[in-house]
């Protein structure tokens, strides 16, 4: 299935800016993927803005704040035409390459905005979020800090990463929240365990992470700890390796017939999917997939255009509760946790 154009817009959250239907997840840029080939990653950003690509999404814990500096010269030529999100609360340690640790407190989100201001070369956020969520600290604190931070102009809407519905609601009375991002894909459904219904009642967008299931539900690979790079962080993903692996492969088999049914890709199919949820579930629904190469780009882009039968969604609709093997190693910082 190819591209024919610039992709449909919908309105992030209340009252929110709208954005292309699907964003870019800028992340494997600068870690986490293996290296990197930064003038085909410049040609990407450009590519998604022509393909109608607006929303572009990164973090501060990003390559320890490499992949705000990456994108500096991209928002300062394009400020007016995209929508740039970034988040806090994942501190990382110039000495312990290991070490992380959430921080919700007031004092820190606000030494953390002042950064990624400083390193994204605007002085506002389109999008601000909470990456994880700190249990200890008091989630009115953290997100009227946020609020502070829209009172003062430094950013305009604010986010949640890895929440639960009862949190969401929590947090969405102190300050209308816009956006939910949460990790949502074939592979991965525990967002809708309570999260999704509560962004349906007050009117929150889902940006869904990893719709692709880290690559692994486009088929490019099928054992991470035998087929990527030592740098790769899938090796050490529960789900890409050994047994795990081996089980989860054979749940694309309905992904590819399906593919072949639309001259499709399996990568296409399943973002049409995770695409669908909204009219599943009655809200609005902008994946981010991440990529650094204009051909996915392009490729990930015409999957918006695409829709699923009744039938073919029935057929995928098993898939997740097959899974096996958890999303990450440490479950403890994720919504799931704390259900």
């Amino acid at each position: 299935m190819s591209d024919t154009g610039k992709i449909a817009t919908a309105e992030l959250g209340d009252g929110g800016p709208r954005v292309g239907v699907q964003g870019l997840g800028c992340m494997g840029i600068s870690e986490f993927y293996g290296d990197t080939d930064e003038a085909a990653a410049r040609d990407t950003l450009e590519a998604a803005l022509e393909a109608g690509v607006t929303l572009f999404d990164t973090a501060d814990v990003y390559g320890s704040g490499a992949n705000e500096t990456f994108l500096a010269p991209f928002v300062g030529a394009h400020r007016d035409e995209i929508t740039l999100a970034t988040k806090f609360a994942i501190e990382r340690s110039e000495t312990d390459p290991n070490h992380r640790a959430v921080r919700n407190d007031p004092a820190y989100i606000r030494q953390a905005v002042e950064a990624s201001l400083r390193r994204l070369g605007t002085d506002v956020i389109d999008l601000y979020y909470m990456h994880r969520r700190d249990p200890l600290v008091p989630l009115a604190d953290s997100v009227g800090a946020m609020a502070d931070l829209v009172r003062e102009g430094k950013v305009k809407q604010l986010g949640l990463s890895e929440v639960t519905g009862a949190e969401l609601r929590q947090a969405h009375a102190v300050h209308p929240i816009a956006a939910l991002q949460s990790e949502w894909s074939l592979f991965s459904r525990d967002v809708e365990h309570s999260a999704v219904p509560a962004a349906v009642e007050l009117g929150v967008a889902l940006v869904p992470y990893s719709p692709l299931g880290r690559g692994f539900l486009t088929g490019a690979f099928a054992d991470a700890g035998k087929e990527l790079s030592e740098g790769d962080f899938r090796r050490n993903q529960p789900r890409f390796s050994g047994e795990n692996a081996k089980t989860n492969a054979a749940l694309l088999e309905p992904v590819h017939k399906i593919a072949a049914a639309h001259g499709a890709t399996a990568a296409q199919i399943a973002l049409a999917w995770v695409q669908q949820r909204a009219l599943v579930h009655g809200l609005t629904v902008v994946p981010i997939p991440g990529t650094r190469k204009r051909s996915r780009l392009l490729e990930n882009a015409a999957a918006t255009r695409l829709t699923l039968t009744e039938r073919e969604l029935d057929a995928l609709e098993p898939i997740a509760g097959q899974v096996a093997g958890d999303r990450y190693p440490d479950m403890s910082s994720t919504a799931t946790a704390r259900e």
